[in-house]
């Protein structure tokens, strides 16, 4: 790494090592540029030394946000700046009708900002849960409902621009123009120039209304010079869709539009598809806020998923059908009235295959749109090993629908996309459509060629645009002239040069004189095979590299990403020998060891890739046999060493932590910062013993009794954890979560069973999450062994006090074989805090011990939802419980997976660190506001530490806080 003066206290850092260069050149298209550098870009200042520094080397310049764009705008080969990293700031203005945010941000985190003042931003991209600001400026964003009207262009109100020679303008500022002319003078004086001589010709004039009239992304956003007067507000839009070419975007103003929150969905086919074209005038009258178009291929997908509307099963073998997938929205319930009764009408005047009705039932529209949002997870998981998943965009103008689509169909034909499917925003004109073609191979890659001719003469020949809203790239950039035409397309070259006279800026992006360029540096998808991912090789070769599963990811910041994981497992298989090496050396710690495994890349992955168990996997695979049997005798001895590890802890809380610390340093420096944990001055002191079957001695603030089986309710499984470290300083119940879990059960009146010899019994998550396959193996047997005796066969639930421990629980069953397994799927494992929610707070308020009734709760508590808590589905159950314990309860819009992840945060506190980041300043920043919370809360012991050393406050279990609250 290296590092470059900025002009400010610190340094530019530039990364040229192999693996960032080799992560950092994968996106979400079908092309791969490898960078030469990589820079994190923090402030202007950061970008304005990126600049300086690309020009001393000779180097082009990429900008990189989320890395979602599918037209490889996003890829380049010389400095590539991340600008995700830093630049994340979200400030809303005006009680939410403007917002003000930098590039790095997603688009879902904005949204999430503005939820509560009834507001959204305009554009609407499917990838709105990783795509970032940036790139909806980049790429002139719009989506399923927001048509041409609140499109990124049209909603911007300013933005701040850092030029290629290092001029920084505010567009918003009052003086901004004057500005512009006396810091970049010819740049002023150009744009005028081309605004007059635009407006001068009534030619282009009107290839621009007639270009613009639909959603169109190709080319520079040449409209600004008709839409706008002053050359500041036309550099400004023309930057807008300019992908990186013309500027970089340092923060961006919009104008945001009202949530509709009241939703009304139906579900049209018609036997043909001119049937659904013709009445998509009438259906668009009627008040329609999204319509979606299926062909018959798409609905033959859609007809094989379970996850689909039951109606889909019908057109298993569609053949001509098509349908529109239309909703309606409003502000409020009252509000979507007028625009059902509308929608009745016109359903019933249509000539329809099947019966069709309106439903505002979440889960009923959830299946229905299903069958829009699962086609590509169909189509791109099912495709080939090897073949890329390609999907693509156009408009044509509406009238010319029907035609088109029919065309396209025959195009697929004649060139062999037998698997391709079509769909798209049908009141815009928008289609999209997927091929999985292999451009590894020659011949495939000759046919994409001729069929990607055939289809841009198919689309300009309806007086279409070959790109709504996907953006130029380098997949279309050849026939950006064809479309525009001679003139306008010498505005768009004299743009560019008066912007960027150097070329430095994403140099075949957009604009280019090679008419081949769209068929070079293509991305290969090798099969990574099982040497790099076992068994589940296969469901890796899945992987899009879309990015979905990067916000999610705690070692987005700090090393590598799922996505990244992948893309650097595909590289291996074709590096050279020297390359290889590095890569699988620099992978170990980049990719491996600091992964938390917490899966929760799986919850965002279209195609449900799951990177942490390949992880896992891969773990296990550097252990030899000596490891797996030290893993096994350590599951088999597991009450002795939960035992002496605790007695460790006593000796280490009575020891001065810098000793501490220092021998810890020594050890990690001699045996491996995987190995050996970095003990530091927040490391708890021992908890309490785990609760034994007979036990009745006061373990917390109140007598806890245990229950034989047969007359027990439930059967408590006390997680290790709670045992191995103590609980908070500010925790209320001094013996922890597992005692104030019993004190709860026995005010409730619920009897309780504990296993016997739960001493010596895991939910088996250390051996797992460490690869030592034979211990998670033998602790799934005898854990298995005691909870099928303690529940009475499967009769009684199984209750943990840890969010991550109930979660290894659920997956106890995958590590057993034959009568075991069938048995274990018998078991009801439950949450603490679902079991409190439904069994316990109801039998409070009975007695008469219900915070809520009894005026006892707290003011205020900030909760962390872990990712178990996400993976269990029972998030809702934990704010419940949560709402029963305080009167305002704060769920972090940033709060993520912690990274603690059982003992990395200790082996690699450098993940929890960039895990917890952005919650933690949004926790500071709550405080600052509105003063510290009565209580910071969640529901598992190692996420607890994480989160307090992350923000400085004691987090407790929430049951911790509900037992304190209901104490007579």
């Amino acid at each position: 790494m290296t590092t470059v003066s900025a002009a400010t206290t610190r340094a530019l850092e530039i990364r040229t090592d192999l693996l960032t260069r080799v992560a950092q050149a994968h996106d979400a298209s079908h092309y791969l540029l490898r960078p030469e550098a990589v820079a994190r870009a923090q402030d202007v200042p950061d970008v304005v030394a990126a600049f300086a520094e690309a020009r001393r080397r000779g180097l082009p310049v990429t900008f990189r946000s989320g890395g979602t764009s599918l037209s490889g705008q996003a890829s380049g080969a010389g400095l590539l700046v991340d600008t995700r990293t830093r630049f994340t700031r979200v400030e809303v203005l005006d009680d939410g009708a403007r917002v003000r945010c930098q590039p790095g941000v997603t688009l879902r985190s904005v949204n999430g900002r503005l939820l509560r003042h009834g507001r959204r931003l305009g554009p609407d991209p499917a990838s709105e849960i990783a795509c970032t600001i940036g790139g909806v400026v980049a790429n002139n964003s719009s989506g399923m409902a927001c048509g041409t009207v609140d499109t990124a262009y049209r909603t911007i109100e300013s933005m701040t621009l850092v030029l290629p020679s290092g001029t920084v303008l505010d567009t918003g500022a009052p003086d901004a123009d004057e500005r512009l002319r006396a810091l970049e003078p010819a740049l002023h004086r150009g744009l005028a120039g081309l605004r007059d001589r635009v407006r001068a010709s009534a030619a282009m004039r009107a290839t621009i209304a007639h270009q613009y009239s639909m959603k169109n992304t190709m080319g520079y956003g040449v409209n600004a010079f008709v839409d706008h007067e002053s050359p500041v507000k036309i550099l400004e839009h023309l930057v807008v869709g300019s992908e990186g070419t013309l500027a970089f975007v340092a923060d961006v103003t919009f104008r945001t539009v009202p949530l509709l929150p009241a939703a009304s969905t139906t579900l049209l086919v018609f036997d043909a598809l001119e049937q659904a074209t013709e009445a998509l005038t009438t259906v668009t009258d009627s008040g329609a806020r999204a319509i979606e178009l299926l062909d018959a291929a798409s609905l033959r997908v859609a007809a094989a998923d379970p996850l689909a509307d039951a109606s889909m099963r019908a057109f298993a073998t569609a053949t001509t059908q098509t349908a529109l997938l239309v909703e309606y929205q409003a502000t409020s319930a009252a509000g979507l009235e007028p625009f059902e009764e509308a929608a009745r009408a016109v359903v019933g005047s249509l000539d329809l295959a099947t019966p069709a009705g309106l439903t505002r039932d979440p889960a009923a529209r959830g299946r229905l749109w299903r069958v829009r949002k699962g086609l590509y997870t169909a189509v791109a998981g099912a495709r080939a090993p090897g073949s890329t998943a390609l999907l693509e965009d156009l408009v044509v103008p509406v009238p010319d629908l029907t035609a088109t689509v029919r065309d396209l169909g025959g195009l697929f034909a004649q060139h062999g996309y037998d698997d391709a499917v079509t769909f798209g925003h049908a009141k815009d004109g928008n289609l999209h459509f997927m091929i999985t073609p292999r451009l590894s191979d020659d011949g495939e890659l000759d046919r994409f060629a001729a069929f990607t001719e055939d289809m841009v003469g198919l689309v300009l020949g309806r007086g279409g645009s070959l790109k709504a809203e996907h953006g130029t790239g380098r997949i279309m950039a050849p026939f950006v002239r064809r479309q525009f035409g001679d003139d306008l397309y010498a505005v768009m070259r004299e743009v560019k040069a008066l912007c960027d006279p150097e070329g430095i800026l994403n140099p075949g992006v957009l604009l280019t004189d090679d008419d081949e360029a769209h068929l070079q540096h293509l991305k290969l998808v090798p099969p990574v095979g099982t040497a790099a991912a076992g068994d589940l090789a296969a469901v890796v070769d899945r992987c899009v590299e879309c990015g979905y599963c990067e916000p999610a990811c705690p070692s987005r910041t700090v090393t590598t990403t799922p996505r990244q994981r992948i893309a650097l497992l595909r590289e291996m298989v074709t590096a050279a020998p020297g390359e290889l090496r590095e890569l699988e050396r620099a992978y170990e710690y980049s990719a491996v060891d600091t992964c938390a495994v917490d899966s929760l890349c799986v919850t965002a992955c279209p195609v449900g890739i799951d990177t942490g168990k390949v992880m896992k996997v891969r773990r296990a695979q550097r252990h030899g046999v000596v490891v797996q049997r030290a893993g096994r005798v350590a599951a088999d001895h597991w009450g002795g060493a939960v035992t002496g590890l605790r007695g460790a802890l006593g000796v280490v809380d009575l020891v001065p932590t810098p000793l501490v610390t220092a021998a810890s340093k020594v050890g990690r420096a001699v045996l491996g910062d995987d190995v050996v944990p970095l003990v530091g001055p927040d490391l708890p002191g021992p908890g309490p013993r785990r609760v034994s079957p007979g036990d009745r001695p006061a373990h917390g603030p109140a007598s806890v009794g245990v229950e034989a089986a047969a007359g027990a309710s439930v059967v408590f499984f006390q997680s290790c954890m709670g045992s191995l470290f103590s609980p908070a300083e500010a925790s209320p119940s001094p013996g922890g979560v597992g005692p104030a879990f019993l004190a709860l059960c026995e005010r409730a009146g619920i009897s309780v069973a504990i296993p016997e010899g739960v001493e010596g019994l895991c939910c088996g998550t250390p051996w797992v999450s460490k690869g030592l396959t034979d211990g998670a193996a033998a602790m799934a047997e005898r854990t298995f062994d005691a909870l099928w005796a303690a529940t009475d066969s499967g009769r009684l639930p199984v209750v943990s006090d840890a969010s991550s421990c109930t979660h290894g629980l659920e997956g106890v069953g995958s590590h057993l074989v034959g009568e075991a397994r069938e048995r274990f799927e018998r078991l009801r494992v439950l949450d603490a805090v679902t079991f409190v929610r439904h069994d316990v707070l109801p039998a409070l308020e009975a007695t008469g011990l219900d915070p809520r009734t009894t005026g006892s709760t707290l003011a205020s508590l900030v909760l962390h939802p872990t990712c178990s808590s996400i993976h269990l589905g029972v998030v809702g159950d934990l704010e419940a419980v949560a709402r029963a314990v305080a009167d305002d309860v704060v769920l972090p819009l940033d709060a993520g997976c912690c990274g603690f992840a059982g003992d990395r945060g200790m082996l690699h506190p450098e993940l929890t660190a960039a895990a917890t980041r952005a919650e933690a300043t949004e926790v500071a920043a709550h405080a600052r506001e509105h003063g510290r919370a009565d209580a910071y809360a969640s529901s598992n012991r190692t996420c607890e530490m994480g989160l307090s050393r992350a923000t400085g406050e004691d987090y407790v279990h929430v049951v911790e806080l509900l037992e304190a609250a209901t104490r007579a």
